[in-house]
């Protein structure tokens, strides 16, 4: 827990040095949603995700648009923990936006279950299924209860906490689908609302992800041997490994935009492009127009600047109207490079 804190810290003092934070917050709350989402099984790619995203458009894809709503989902609770607690007003909100026009939309987007559910089943029976989470009678008791502990601090250390409220809501499984989705947006949620991240980098499911099956079996084991030290273990160990990658991601990202900035200081307009790719390391001209107010050569001539200063390389056309796009090739390489976890 020492290690898990100590890290998170420094994360947090990170987040507070960087000049305009909320530009990194782009490419790494993408990345967090794509990993999420691949927990559950949605396919998506990060580029994939990032494109769409840069196209000005809401992909038709499944995969991509659950990825999507996601990252909506992602940004409304970071708005909405401002202001609001964690209850289940809070938590229904954002499940009607992480399911509403998509693959799941007939799941109840922004409503407790009414039916019972089971999980990991092959037969798609509760007889085979690794867990059968509680009857839809007992949820407004154990939501109550489940309010009341994230929002009554007591003792208990806050990491501790975030890793007991993490297994307590996704026991419960108060939701047809998104259960997992939700119950890892609240991690960092609590964090925020407890005031030890102001800038909200830490996203565990990338290394949940890479352990997705010791994930499950530590879930499962508190259910069935009351093994929370085991839990607790691996979850801290999460937070620790996790926050030591986004520092050093996150000071790479950091200095490669300072040596873009100082060379654009003699073209301002140079400065809106690294500002752009630095939100989303993929760029169109139109992306780049919209918000530049420049005309389409304009754009082109912008572009074809960054491309002859290695920042941007072509990668192609992509959707129906033949949109040409560009990568910040260096950035995008930063953002998705494996995951490094220290031991």
């Amino acid at each position: 827990m020492s290690e898990a804190d100590a890290s998170l810290g420094r994360l947090q003092g990170l987040g507070t040095l960087i000049r305009d934070p909320e530009l990194l917050l782009g490419p790494y709350l993408t990345r967090e949603a794509v990993a999420s989402s691949r927990i559950e099984g949605t396919q998506a790619s990060l580029s994939d995700v990032l494109q769409a995203e840069a196209g000005g458009s809401p992909s038709a894809d499944e995969d991509i648009a659950e990825v999507e709503r996601y990252v909506a989902a992602i940004k409304q609770g970071y708005s909405l923990v401002k202001t609001l607690p964690l209850t289940q007003r809070l938590i229904l909100q954002l499940h009607h936006t992480l399911l509403s026009g998509v693959r799941g939309a007939e799941r109840l987007p922004g409503e407790f279950r009414r039916s019972p559910v089971w999980v990991g089943s092959a037969t798609d029976s509760p007889e085979t299924a690794t867990y059968v989470p509680p009857l839809p009678d007992e949820l407004p008791v154990l939501i109550k209860d489940w309010e009341e502990f994230v929002n009554l601090p007591g003792e208990l250390p806050i990491l501790i906490r975030c890793g007991l409220m993490h297994y307590q809501f996704e026991t419960i499984h108060p939701f047809l689908d998104g259960n997992g989705r939700i119950g890892r947006l609240l991690i960092n949620l609590m964090l925020m609302e407890e005031g030890r991240l102001g800038t909200p980098l830490l996203y565990l499911s990338g290394y949940l992800e890479q352990h997705r099956r010791e994930y499950y079996e530590r879930l499962q084991d508190v259910r069935e041997q009351g093994a929370i030290q085991e839990w607790l273990q691996f979850f801290l160990t999460a937070v620790r490994r996790t926050a030591d990658d986004a520092v050093s991601r996150a000071e790479r990202l950091v200095e490669a935009r300072e040596r873009y900035l100082a060379a654009s200081v003699a073209r301002p307009r140079l400065a809106t492009v690294v500002q752009l790719i630095f939100s989303n390391p993929f760029l169109t001209v139109a992306r780049l127009q919209a918000k530049t107010g420049l005309t389409m050569q304009g754009a082109r001539n912008l572009i074809k600047d960054a491309v002859s200063r290695g920042w941007l390389e072509e990668v192609g056309r992509r959707d129906r109207g033949g949109r040409i796009y560009w990568v910040a090739r260096e950035l995008f390489d930063i953002i998705e490079a494996p995951w490094t976890y220290p031991a």
